[in-house]
């Protein structure tokens, strides 16, 4: 190998990465680089609804639903006349043992016309709320409807 090609070798992408740096990135998930990545879109732009969406779904299912509630509060914010977006924070707030809030904004949800019901019923998320009296009479008052 030339002078020319130890020098090339020290400049490219690879030489440029030490191996610590290579295992790490190497020991990150897809779901953690894209949780970066988004992050980084929302310091720029942070009221960029579509990537908030985005985000929002990536945290609950990274296990961060505290996380997850902020960017669903700040949705249903942008947001307020969304039927999925009051639905959404309705489950993210179930997660987090907030049944009060979460059975209000299911409400806000189904008066905005959220109708899947079959799926309102099979959804783990709102696991919290079912035997809550509130949530039944939800149910039952939407559902006659």
């Amino acid at each position: 190998m030339s002078a020319a090609d130890d020098s090339f070798a020290s400049h490219s992408p690879e030489g440029a990465l030490s191996r610590a740096a290579k295992r790490q990135l190497a020991a990150r998930s897809q779901l953690d680089f894209d949780l970066e990545f988004y992050e980084s879109i929302l310091r720029r732009a942070p009221r960029y609804v579509d990537v908030l969406r985005c985000q929002g779904e990536l945290l609950n299912r990274k296990g961060l639903h505290d996380r997850a509630v902020l960017v669903d509060r700040q949705l249903a914010e942008l947001l307020p006349d969304d039927c999925v977006v009051q639905y959404n924070l309705a489950c993210s707030l179930a997660r987090i043992g907030q049944r009060a809030e979460a059975i209000e904004s299911l409400r806000r949800a189904l008066e905005q016309g959220y109708r899947d019901f079959d799926y309102l019923h099979a959804d783990g998320d709102l696991d919290a709320l079912r035997g809550e009296p509130a949530f039944e009479r939800l149910l039952q008052e939407y559902e006659a409807a």
